[in-house]
């Protein structure tokens, strides 16, 4: 499994596969959309904001705090430490990089989704890249592949993940032993399954509860860190700037990089144009595709410029920490790496923080890549899972969490970096085949505010037939 995993991620992370599309598409698309994802950053607060127009429907607000609960996890601490201690502090400018351009390609597909989303028969939405794939390229196959991707990535990949970087924060404190992951994975594993069992308005109920809580305690802290250590911002910035231009120890192993890991580590904590946040966004009910492609661009943002740029600049400004001396055997120790940043700054409490902060990241990880599971299914069969059929899964999707737990590091990053990977060669080169629906959809949005008129959008208007985005005749 190791080495098959490990060739496929050499396949995927060759200069021109995986990075070439996320930032090449990122920045085709940056200009078709004259820079939505900045000329229109206040207008994504204004629509945040928007009710359902149904009391049943999932607000702009709610399919935003699922999309950030799945993005907004352990990616954020473990995630970008990693990108720190195998990349070098310069890999931070290249998870800003795939933030920023990777804001278009958010805007796209989340727009796709909502365009070409279904209606259940109790009001509310459900759609995503599969849907899009089937209606808008009339492509059912590459729908279905997609969808098992999505499972495999999310289900397997990123939850063991999720487990595994959990119980990793642990690894510091005197308890710790050989019996402690296992006993982690089963109280993380029960209150995994006690929520998925409550169905999607209980996800939605505490992914909104937790993940603004999380967060602003998360910034708040790392600021105290900032503060305490205002006296190395200068050296923290120059570390950054100089070795993301590194060039002739880039393009000397670019597969091990300070760019490479960058991208990889900022796609795995902002998944935009994975086609993954599509899939939350397709459940909101509003009066305008582009309200939610909008909605799920600031997701991206709040993800990694500001969450992870949170983790970087607490670690990074405890400057005497070096993160080369936490590479281990050749894989980083990431934990450790911030913990100690943390401990020099805040003494006992440092590791607690993490501890925590880890804690409250993976849950919400794991409930928010969960949502995206049981959808894919239904478009597979055609038909929602019976009672029975998803009791099965869910108790599936439960061991895996225990499994993550106990697993090896480095064979669970590799397996979320490939199925990532192979998300992206799948729905990137759709939303450039789409995408131009999404940037008459965008200007359809435009016209009708400079006209003063509260946006309401009608398929035909940017020539899509009805029959093809059935809830916007």
């Amino acid at each position: 499994m190791s080495t098959f995993v490990g060739f496929m991620n050499n396949i995927l992370y060759k200069p021109y596969i995986v990075p070439l599309f996320l930032i090449a598409v990122g920045i085709y698309f940056t200009i078709r959309t004259k820079a939505v994802q900045i000329r229109m950053f206040g207008e994504m607060f204004r629509v945040v904001s928007e009710k359902p127009e149904d009391e049943r429907g999932i607000s702009s607000f709610g399919a935003l705090m699922v999309s950030t609960a799945s993005r907004v996890g352990t990616g954020n601490i473990i995630g970008v430490c990693t990108a720190i201690v195998l990349g070098g502090p310069g890999a931070i400018f290249w998870m800003w990089i795939t933030a920023i351009f990777g804001g278009a390609n958010a805007f796209i597909e989340s727009t796709l989704a909502q365009i070409y989303k279904k209606k259940a028969d109790d009001g509310t939405y459900y759609g995503g890249p599969s849907y899009y794939m089937q209606t808008g390229l009339g492509q059912r196959w590459l729908g279905v592949l997609f969808s098992i991707l999505i499972i495999f990535t999310y289900a397997v990949g990123y939850n063991m993940l999720a487990a595994y970087n959990l119980q990793s924060t642990f690894a510091t404190f005197s308890f710790y032993n050989e019996k402690t992951p296992a006993i982690i994975g089963i109280i993380l594993a029960a209150l995994f399954a006690a929520i998925i069992i409550g169905g999607a308005k209980r996800l939605t109920d505490v992914t909104g509860l937790l993940v603004p809580v999380m967060g602003v305690i998360y910034v708040a802290m790392s600021i105290v860190v900032l503060v305490m250590n205002a006296k190395n911002f200068g050296t923290m910035f120059n570390l950054i700037f100089s070795t993301a231009f590194d060039f002739q120890a880039i393009f000397g192993g670019f597969t091990g990089s300070v760019i490479m890991w960058g991208l990889k580590r900022g796609l795995y904590s902002n998944e935009a144009g994975m086609g993954s946040a599509p899939n939350a966004a397709a459940k909101a009910d509003v009066s305008h595709p582009v309200k939610q492609g909008l909605v799920q661009t600031l997701s991206v943002f709040i993800d990694t410029l500001l969450i992870c740029s949170a983790t970087a600049f607490m670690c990074l400004s405890t400057v005497s920490v070096d993160p080369a001396s936490f590479v281990v055997d050749g894989s980083a120790d990431a934990a450790g790496y911030v913990q100690t940043c943390l401990h020099t700054v805040l003494g006992g409490f440092g590791p607690i923080f993490i501890a925590i902060s880890m804690s409250l990241f993976a849950f919400t990880t794991l409930i928010g890549n969960y949502s995206y599971c049981e959808g894919c299914f239904a478009f597979i069969l055609k038909r929602d899972m019976t009672k029975t059929e998803a009791l099965i899964f869910r108790i599936i999707a439960t061991i895996l969490v225990f499994l993550g737990a106990i697993s090896s590091a480095g064979l669970v990053w590799d397996t979320a970096d490939m199925f990532q990977g192979l998300m992206v060669v799948t729905n990137i080169p759709t939303i450039v085949i789409l995408g131009g629906v999404a940037v008459k959809s965008l200007q359809d949005y435009t016209d009708q505010k400079a006209a003063g008129k509260a946006p309401v959008f009608k398929a035909n208007a940017v020539g899509v037939d009805d029959d093809k985005a059935e809830c916007w005749k």
